[in-house]
């Protein structure tokens, strides 16, 4: 894992097109001054199940498995996170410990914000803040429609989004 040349979240071509970068250019500046980027090597483990949350990661560059472990060792991958994720955002929020593990599928590029840095982000960004309370919701409807989906065998009807 090494540094990465800190790359500003105003300057990245493919900010529009992601879910947590689509933010007001303020509040991305101010972002800025408080994450660390570095790059980090295919395999490796950004955090485990069940590690205290030290903060949250931004995938710029690469992909990442989220998986849960069961008490025989058993893996079972949840998702493959995309560029623009946010990864241990519920675990970092509560000061509890990460629920998944998220190892690296790529060579990636990742940023990475203190816990302590984001809380006081979030309370001073009010717009950062309600994007943060979007992707929690989105993440309980999904493991709503995936309980769904394994309980009664079937899945919910699309959404509608609201604006």
């Amino acid at each position: 894992m090494e540094s990465a040349t800190q790359q500003r979240c105003l300057d990245c071509a493919l900010r529009p097109d992601r879910v947590f970068c689509d933010l007001p250019t303020n509040v991305l500046a101010a972002l800025d001054t408080v994450k660390s980027t570095i790059i980090c090597p295919r395999n490796m483990v950004l955090f485990r199940e069940g590690q205290p949350a030290k903060g949250v990661f931004v995938l710029c560059e690469g992909r990442a498995k989220l998986s849960v472990c069961s008490e025989s060792g058993k893996r079972l991958t949840l998702h493959i996170a995309v560029p623009g994720e946010v990864l241990g955002l519920s675990a970092a929020l509560s000061g509890g410990p990460y629920e998944v593990s998220a190892e690296l599928l790529d060579n990636a590029q990742v940023a990475m914000v203190k816990r302590k840095d984001l809380l006081g982000f979030l309370r001073e960004h009010r717009e950062a803040c309600l994007h943060v309370v979007d992707l929690l919701s989105q993440d309980l409807h999904i493991a709503y429609d995936r309980v769904r989906s394994v309980g009664l065998g079937r899945t919910r009807r699309a959404r509608a989004t609201s604006l």
